[in-house]
């Protein structure tokens, strides 16, 4: 493609060094290390690493364009913009000829249950032999082919490349997690959704956001960036958990028709005869297209929610009940979300990914309804988060514990023992313990549990790495639950 094309959807730009009407663009890259001959660097200021410092080494690389912010001294052709975050987003989705305009996306954003709602998303659309493309916390996944992902929601170069991608290998249906860092950053830019699901709002993030209504506006800019017109070939919807208190405000923020789902308003899409057990889950599912009995292997309320938002997202995408039925009950669990570690023991460990007070709080009252002996918690919080939420966590810990063990977490460049102060000081009572090393927390909690107890190990779930001092090391709570409770059956 032309550079002269390419910049077309830019209003104003600055040429600088020669013309850019010959020059051919073979790819569009920001980071250096991966610009081939025939390229465009774009480069970004970003958080810890400013672009412009390796345009140099972008021309080394072979790169035949600059697009910059900033003034830099390069051999060729450079184009100048305002801001280039800005940029990124109009010259990606024009490099890839706008992916998501040919391929239906749903967004899913919010505190708790993104992955959960995504996952049972992919298994609905794939009852119904639809090919799913996904991007989560956990992994991108393209039909059946897996591939790492380093955010919850990458770069808007990542995701315009990554949708071109999916609508070659003939992708029927893309479905994504969206952050609220995605949102505020404007990663998520030139994505065109036609579905926008809300979770939940918890506390989480406010080591980013400056409060939690700023946390809030942001979430909401999934459902506002809709859009603001109607069309009838191509109908967005908005779905949305009508119990959380925050649901007026984000009903308030979309112009697209809204479908609510909860179990205490009255809504579009609710459960309704609700029976919890220890392996399973029973409700009716009451929707406008009908009614049927749902029994499902995830357990607990906190996933008659996510069920209840993907089977709203599903019905919005045309999706016949009695194939949202078929998938939810096909559905094992997810990964690190309310994991059991299978073994040779009379006694209970679950994995999962809680690391807010309010997801701890919905597993905790969870395992609390079917618990018949003592509830240990295993559990820490990240370091170079927000701190405000690690005296809740504990709270939240002690409330529904019998024994609880806080420990290490990923404390990234923090001192774990600060960490762990913070979350302690000021406990009044004295049913924990501390220890720091996250192998021997989960060792010694295995050691206590007696039959019949119940051991949640939470914080980190599906992750297979501890971050100590800004190095990742390899761990894995299920791998290191069960060696704990293999050698426990050899004593």
């Amino acid at each position: 493609m032309k550079l002269s094309e390419l910049l077309s959807e830019l209003t104003f730009y600055e040429e600088l060094n020669a013309p850019i009407d010959n020059v051919e663009i073979k790819n569009v890259e920001m980071d250096s290390r991966e610009v081939g001959d025939g390229d465009l660097f774009i480069c970004i200021d970003g958080f810890t690493v400013d672009g412009h410092k390796f345009a140099e080494q972008a021309v080394q690389n072979g790169a035949s364009a600059i697009l910059a912010e900033k003034d830099v001294s390069v051999p060729v052709p450079t184009v100048k913009v305002a801001n280039t975050s800005r940029a990124l987003p109009i010259v990606a989705g024009k490099f890839f000829q706008y992916p998501t305009k040919k391929l239906p996306l749903i967004g899913v954003t919010g505190t708790n249950g993104k992955t959960t709602v995504t996952y049972l998303l992919e298994s609905i659309f794939n009852q119904v032999s639809r090919k799913t493309g996904l991007i989560g916390t956990i992994q991108m996944k393209i039909g059946e082919d897996i591939h790492p992902v380093k955010n919850t929601t990458p770069d808007a170069l990542f995701l315009q490349r990554t949708f071109k991608q999916m609508h070659d290998e003939k992708v029927e249906q893309a479905i994504m997690e969206v952050s609220s860092h995605a949102l505020d950053l404007g990663r998520v830019h030139g994505c065109d959704f036609d579905i926008a699901v809300f979770t939940n709002i918890s506390q989480d993030h406010l080591d980013y956001h400056r409060n939690m209504e700023d946390y809030l506006h942001a979430k909401s800019l999934l459902f506002s960036q809709l859009g603001n017109s109607f069309d009838e070939e191509n109908k967005k919807y908005a779905v949305i958990n009508l119990d959380d208190p925050h649901a007026d405000f984000l009903i308030r923020s979309t112009a697209q028709q809204v479908v609510t789902y909860g179990c205490e308003h009255e809504a579009h899409v609710m459960a309704e005869e609700i029976n919890l057990e220890v392996t399973r889950t029973e409700f009716t599912l009451k929707t406008p297209v009908g009614s049927v009995r749902i029994n499902s292997r995830l357990v607990g309320t906190f996933n008659i929610y996510n069920m209840l938002a993907a089977s709203a997202a599903a019905i919005a995408a045309n999706v016949p009940l009695s194939e949202i039925k078929d998938a939810l009950e096909k559905v094992k669990g997810v990964s690190g979300r309310f994991e059991p570690v299978e073994g040779n023991h009379d006694f209970a460990v679950i994995v999962d990914y809680a690391h807010t007070p309010d997801s701890l709080e919905n597993v905790l009252q969870t395992i609390k309804g079917f618990a018949k002996q003592k509830v240990y918690v295993v559990v820490g919080c990240g370091g170079d988060r927000d701190k405000t939420k690690r005296p809740l966590m504990a709270d939240v810990a002690m409330n529904y514990a019998d024994h609880v063990i806080f420990t290490s977490d990923n404390p990234r460049t923090e001192d774990s023992g600060e960490i762990l102060s913070d979350m302690t000081d000021g406990l009044e009572d004295n049913h924990y313990e501390v220890i720091e090393g996250r192998k021997e927390a989960i060792n010694m909690a295995v050691k206590l549990a007696d039959t019949d107890d119940i051991i949640l190990i939470a914080g980190k779930g599906h992750e297979t790495y501890q971050e100590i001092g800004g190095t990742r090391y390899d761990f894995d709570d299920r791998v290191e639950a069960k060696k704990a409770i293999d050698k426990k059956g050899t004593l």
